[in-house]
């Protein structure tokens, strides 16, 4: 008697892992479990999985099921199974007859979203599960064969086999059905060359590339897992992932605190001590930093972790103690209902965010911002830029301002000028709660760079950045006076002001200690910098007489100086001539003021630490330095010329502050404003007007000529568009057309 299709059959099922499960708790994980039931009978029960939103099962039942029988799949949280409704985390129901044929027999790898029971939940995820017809061989789970094969290319862009931030865990296949096939009938467990080890799922990003899944230890990689993959590689990849999980979490640029806490118990943490006041409030010593606060070191604090690629926040507590000490002039307190906030004595604030840590601000920004802040985060947090106790006074009279503060700081230590800074001038009552020593930067900064003084000259580029007048010797104390000027722009970054000077890029570059190269030279001498350009991109046989030296004019005499050993007396050919480049490039703007670069540096390095300062790139230092322009967009636009494009295409009027002067700093090579407005806008060849010219074609991002201050923007269809492509050229000045 033949079977037929509505006989009861037995089938095994094998529940193998779900994917980003909702976590309804804030503060804390589920403890998934899965319920497995045919036509509401036949009950079975998977283990319980502590703590995770992303459960690996891989347990296999056998079930007596027809066609018509629907299978259905429910996970739970094991803390809350007995609440109504909240342990609840999904189900899928499959009908037998919609994916295997009984009477032919067969297997079919699933990969299902979880759905509601009822609307009043929220629910999401994977649940990964396998029907088979052939009960008596081994369960067979996702990604065993039979033989070795070798593994696939990394594919461009590869990072290593480390986890892809392009490719989330819980991205779904773009490809899969309802019943989780892929194109050409092959499942999220198989690829051409065959079945993935246990754990493993295929998948594809939105750019089509193939990446892979370790549900095992719930990381992504590139790579396709080699089969021969065991359990031992599972535990060196899981101690592996815990370990880097570590790390990230203690990286305050992954994280973003929410101002709440719980209580304070056990131990308190070496070094610290609680005391009281005489009212009997408690406060707790800090004798690591000497330093008191309100705030029990022990006290969790909620940190909101962000992924990489889906922005789902996950929350983990910290100990309050082990992020660090607060920036210099900050304090933490506790509000009446005990919820955190924070005070910054230097600019008289409060807020919710923890400064060492990424706020809600960084949410809907720019990269670039988020970026630059981060960076300023972690800088401002570091143990060698904390306010010491005491008080650094500094005594100046207006108008003698360079040399009394020559004196004042030059005759003060280092650990003295760390302390909070005191200025006075002198005749003048005021106390300095931080607009005196504002006050008096900006004018230290305009008599300090003054030419007149010979230690800084303008630069051939224009006449409001500034470089090293390489004939500064002509001081006798000059080097003296340099290193003064490095403690001073140390001075001024250490208690956060700002100084009304900006100086050529190679300069910043400079004291980053990274390489100058050719590009940097446009903005020291445009003509030099495109006559080196036109040697480089044209054959020079018979046209240029050159060798390996330079002249150089000292104080009404040419002096020659060899660019290498005898020098004068080896030619610079087609063959050689880009190291002839390389090595003039690197006498004009660097050799030929190197002992003056010295005494800044030192000086600088007397109040900000090498390592700290080299967290930023040079255009961020600048920032750092002088601060954003305060940029007048009607006196911009009334000094610019339009060839192509009109004034009522402006998008710039929408734009922040630092937007402004990152397409100022993308378009002329700075974001400082010469002192009469833009009317007195310097070019490589004398004042030139600001410049906007429909150019290029229409797939291709603006591009900037810095030495002519002019930007080309090509024929966009909408504003929308132009909008947005000029936002990511500013935003990535680095990486597009500068000329």
């Amino acid at each position: 008697m033949t079977e037929g299709p509505a006989s009861p059959r037995q089938v095994r099922i094998t529940v193998f892992a779900a994917d980003g499960l909702y976590k309804r708790d804030v503060f804390k994980f589920p403890d998934p479990f899965a319920v497995v039931t045919v036509d509401g009978e036949q009950t079975h029960t998977t283990s319980v999985i502590r703590k995770t939103l992303n459960p690996y099962w891989n347990e296999s039942f056998d079930l007596q099921v027809s066609e018509a029988s629907i299978v259905a799949v429910q996970i739970f949280d094991q803390k809350k199974f007995k609440k109504k409704d909240q342990g609840f985390l999904g189900v899928i129901n499959i009908r037998v007859g919609d994916v295997l044929d009984l009477s032919l027999g067969g297997d079919e790898m699933l990969t299902r979203d979880l759905r509601k029971s009822n609307e009043n939940v929220i629910v999401h995820g994977k649940l990964i599960v396998s029907l088979t017809t052939d009960i008596h061989a081994p369960a067979r789970m996702p990604g065993q064969v039979q033989s070795h094969r070798p593994t696939l290319p990394v594919p461009a862009g590869s990072n290593g086999g480390q986890a892809s931030p392009a490719a989330p865990s819980n991205n779904p296949h773009p490809s899969m059905n309802g019943t989780g096939r892929h194109a050409h009938n092959m499942s999220p467990f198989e690829d051409n060359q065959g079945r993935l080890p246990a754990g493993w799922e295929r998948r594809q990003d939105n750019l089509g590339r193939t990446y892979y899944v370790d549900h095992n230890t719930r990381t992504t990689t590139w790579n396709r897992p080699s089969t021969t993959y065991n359990e031992s590689d599972q535990r060196v990849a899981m101690q592996q992932n815990t370990e880097a999980e570590r790390q990230r979490h203690q990286n305050p640029v992954s994280m973003m605190a929410t101002g709440a806490t719980t209580a304070g118990t056990g131990e308190l943490p070496p070094g610290w001590e609680q005391r009281h006041t005489p009212e009997g409030r408690s406060y707790y010593v800090d004798h690591n930093t000497r330093t008191t606060t309100w705030v029990d070191p022990r006290r969790q604090q909620y940190i909101r972790m962000y992924g990489n690629n889906t922005g789902t926040p996950s929350i983990q507590n910290l100990p309050v103690s082990q992020l660090g000490p607060l920036p210099s002039g900050w304090e933490m307190r506790l509000t009446n209902t005990a919820r955190v906030y924070f005070v910054d004595h230097n600019t008289k604030t409060t807020t919710w965010d923890d400064p060492r840590l990424p706020s809600s601000l960084d949410q809907n920004v720019p990269q670039y911002k988020r970026d630059f802040r981060r960076k300023l985060i972690y800088f401002r947090s570091q143990p060698a830029l904390r306010i010491l106790s005491g008080q650094c006074h500094v005594k100046v009279r207006r108008n003698h301002i360079f040399e009394d503060s020559y004196a004042e700081i030059m005759r003060q230590t280092p650990n003295d000028l760390k302390k909070r800074l005191m200025v006075k001038f002198d005749g003048e009552d005021g106390l300095d709660y931080g607009g005196l020593s504002r006050e008096f930067f900006f004018l230290l900064s305009h008599e300090m760079f003054n030419p007149f003084y010979c230690l800084f000259e303008y630069s051939a580029h224009d006449n409001y950045t500034l470089q090293i007048n390489p004939h500064s010797g002509i001081n006798p104390e000059h080097l003296n006076y340099f290193r003064f000027i490095g403690r001073v722009v140390g001075l001024a970054i250490f208690h956060r002001r700002f100084l009304d000077a900006f100086f050529i890029g190679a300069f910043y570059k400079m004291i980053l200690r990274r390489g100058v190269v050719l590009a940097d030279m446009e903005g020291v001498d445009a003509d030099f910098h495109r006559n080196l350009t036109w040697m480089l991109e044209n054959d020079i046989t018979d046209i240029l007489d050159l060798t390996f030296s330079t002249e150089d004019s000292r104080f009404g005499e040419t002096v020659t100086i060899d660019l290498k050993t005898n020098g004068q007396n080896i030619e610079v050919t087609n063959d050689n001539k880009r190291e002839y480049v390389d090595l003039v490039t690197g006498w004009r703007i660097e050799k030929r003021v190197q002992e003056q670069f010295k005494a800044f540096v030192d000086g600088f390095h007397d109040l900000i630490p090498a390592d700290l300062i080299n967290v930023f790139d040079e255009r961020e230092l600048e920032l750092l330095i002088g601060g954003i322009a305060d940029i007048d967009v009607e006196d911009w636009k009334k000094h610019t010329d339009y060839r192509g494009y009109t004034e009522s295409d402006d998008c710039v009027r929408s734009w922040d502050a630092e937007q402004k002067s990152r397409l100022l700093q993308f378009t002329t090579g700075t974001s400082r404003i010469p002192v009469n407005g833009f009317k007195d806008l310097q070019g490589s060849d004398g004042p030139r007007r600001f410049t906007i010219e429909k150019a290029g074609d229409i797939g291709q991002l603006p591009k900037s000529h810095t030495c002519f201050n002019r930007l080309d923007l090509p024929p966009y269809k909408s504003f929308d568009v132009l909008n947005q492509k000029l936002s990511l050229a500013v935003e990535e000045t680095m990486g597009f057309g500068q000329e």
